[in-house]
C-alpha cells in the first residue's frame, strides 16, 4: 500500500532556542502562535501521530489536532540519558570527549541513553510498518525523528544524520511504501 506521511517538527520552545537537550518544557508563546497560524497549511489526514514530548503534543493541539493523537514508540524522542535538560554547551564543557564521540560515532551513547544508530533503526522500522497501513497521516515529531526517517527514505548512511537541518515547524513529506520512498523536505508551514 502507499502511504502519504507529512512529518512536522515541533514549534519553538525554550529548549530548542537554547540548544538544550529536551527537558519536556512547553512551547513558547510565539511558537504556539506560529503553529496556530500554520494549521490551514496542512492537508486532511486519516491518522494523527506525535512524539510523546510536551512540545510535540502542544504543537499537535495548536495545529488543530486531537489531544489523543497516537504516540507510537517508534516515534519517541531520542533518549539522551543523563544529558536531558542540559545545554549542548554545558555537556561539551563537562564531557568534551563524550560529546565528540556522540557526534562522530552513530553507535555511541556516552550519555547512557540511546545511540543515533538505535534511534534510526527504531524510527526506520516504524516507517516500514506505517507503509503497511497506507492512507494519509500527519506526525508531529522531534527533529531527530525527522532526520532518522529521511535517512531511511533515502537509504542514506547514518553518518549523514547530523548533516540534516530540521528547523522548527517545517513539514517533510514522505510518500511510498517500505523500500521505496519519495521525499519532499523542509516545507515551512
Amino acid at each position: 500500500m502507499t502511504v502519504r506521511l507529512v512529518v512536522v517538527s515541533p514549534a519553538f520552545s525554550r529548549s530548542l532556542r537554547e540548544a538544550r537537550f529536551d527537558d519536556d518544557g512547553p512551547l513558547e508563546d510565539a511558537g504556539l502562535a506560529a503553529a496556530r497560524a500554520a494549521a490551514a497549511a496542512l492537508p486532511a489526514v486519516e491518522r494523527l501521530l506525535a512524539s510523546s514530548t510536551a512540545r510535540c503534543r502542544e504543537t499537535v493541539a495548536a495545529l488543530g489536532g486531537a489531544a489523543d493523537a497516537a504516540e507510537p514508540a517508534g516515534l519517541a524522542a531520542l533518549d539522551v540519558g543523563r544529558w536531558r535538560g542540559l545545554t549542548l554547551a554545558e555537556v561539551g564543557a563537562a564531557e568534551p570527549a563524550a560529546v565528540g564521540a556522540w557526534l562522530g560515532d552513530p553507535s555511541a551513547a556516552p550519555h547512557g541513553g540511546e545511540s543515533v544508530a538505535q534511534l534510526c533503526a527504531r524510527a526506520g522500522a516504524w516507517l516500514d510498518g506505517a507503509a503497511e497501513d497506507g492512507g494519509r497521516a500527519l506526525a508531529v515529531v522531534e527533529p531527530e525523528i525527522v532526520r532518522a526517517l529521511v535517512l531511511r527514505a533515502l537509504d542514506a548512511p547514518l553518518s549523514a544524520f547530523w548533516r540534516i537541518d530540521v528547523p522548527p515547524l517545517t513539514a517533510t513529506e514522505l510518500s511510498g511504501r517500505a523500500g521505496r520512498w519519495n521525499l519532499r523536505a523542509g516545507r515551512p508551514l
